[in-house]
């Protein structure tokens, strides 16, 4: 022993749950999708959107007077659908089915039935809506855009075995060039009831839960949530659940190639005037490589690099939640990240809590206590 002690000890649990607690997905769910298509946003500016769009590395897979389809290099569908509303939204995701069998199951066990999607999209989708009151698409059958050219990871020497002699690491400062969706994070009130619904119709598995600290007893309040592929590796969470005063879009995620373009395209967001969140750091839940950028309507999007990626064996871990909790490096979380920084979101958020708290749901006082300790932690 040398006395040595690691701060995040104990943050992650690889114990699983204790005896009662919620096993983290459901027995014969209704389907299980495969990953999500796309997240869907309204903005009333859409050149401003596409322009920060390309400085935050998408391409522009379709562009008309009314709609903007933003795409990675990956192929398959677009990542980001923005149509033309009068305030900036998040109008929800679309999750991936495994074939439109699964759209029809789908829609036996929860009544709407399979519409054609716009022509530009091709396929069939199940319109749902969760428990928080968020429209959830089921997609199938969707046209494949081709690949683009990538952005090749840098050769890196490591330890004492050089894999780059007599060259150079020149990383540009241009965009990272995004390689497809990773994620999305929404806060609901009704977080409990929200989650089972994820894991009876979509058959998505908890991967990691959080609660607040002193208050296990009472049951998780976050949960990073993947897809089920059996033994086929998922990304450690493809959405995730956080229990809060209002119903809302958190961030979502979008994969770069390496630490270089994270970090190079991020000092190109810099220069060209946009607000860093938060980072560059690395996860603990997931692990990833983070950094946290807002767009010009307010909404907060994250390039990362190197994610944890989990089959179905694996058991949710339980750990406390915190703000020095969600880094194992990096700087410590802003308020603009919490959300309690001075402006409109911090004030949206009080008064949801207030309203929140006179509402039957599951933010009540003694929440509200936890949620201050992690905020002020």
């Amino acid at each position: 022993m040398n006395g040595h002690h690691d701060v995040h000890s104990g943050l992650h649990s690889e114990q699983g749950a204790l005896q009662g607690e919620h096993p983290g997905r459901m027995r014969d769910p209704v389907v299980k999708v495969l990953d999500l298509a796309w997240l869907e946003f309204e903005k009333p500016d859409l050149q401003r959107a596409e322009v920060f769009a390309h400085a935050f590395g998408f391409t522009t897979a379709l562009r008309t007077a009314d709609e903007l389809q933003l795409r990675g290099t990956d192929p398959g569908s677009p990542c980001v659908l923005i149509r033309r509303g009068t305030r900036s939204r998040f109008a929800g995701p679309a999750f991936r089915a495994a074939d439109s069998a699964d759209l029809l199951r789908l829609a036996g066990a929860t009544g709407p039935r399979p519409m054609p999607l716009p022509e530009s999209l091709g396929g069939m989708s199940v319109n749902l809506t969760d428990p928080s009151g968020l429209r959830v698409r089921v997609v199938a059958d969707t046209y494949d855009l081709p690949a683009l050219p990538v952005q090749e990871p840098h050769i890196l020497n490591v330890g004492h075995a050089p894999a780059r002699v007599n060259g150079t690491q020149r990383p540009p400062r241009v965009p990272a060039r995004v390689q497809r969706l990773g994620h999305v994070v929404v806060q609901t009130t009704k977080y409990r009831e929200t989650l089972d619904w994820y894991l009876r119709y979509l058959g998505l598995i908890v991967s990691d839960f959080l609660y607040y600290p002193g208050q296990r007893q009472r049951g998780p309040v976050m949960s990073f949530i993947r897809c089920d592929r059996g033994g086929t590796p998922a990304d450690h969470h493809t959405l995730a659940l956080t229990l809060g005063p209002s119903n809302r879009y958190v961030h979502s995620a979008y994969q770069v190639s390496d630490l270089d373009a994270l970090a190079a395209g991020g000092e190109f967001l810099r220069e060209q005037g946009y607000h860093r969140s938060w980072g560059i750091g690395r996860h603990i839940q997931g692990s990833q490589i983070f950094d946290y950028w807002r767009d010009p309507d307010g909404f907060m999007v994250e390039h990362f690099s190197d994610g944890d990626m989990f089959d179905n064996s694996l058991e949710p871990g339980w750990a406390p939640m915190s703000a020095s909790g969600l880094a194992q490096w990096g700087p410590p979380a802003t308020k603009d990240f919490l959300g309690i920084s001075p402006g409109r979101e911090s004030l949206r958020e009080l008064r949801a809590i207030v309203g929140a708290l006179r509402e039957d749901n599951e933010f009540d006082l003694s929440r509200l206590r936890g949620l201050l300790k992690v905020a002020n932690s």
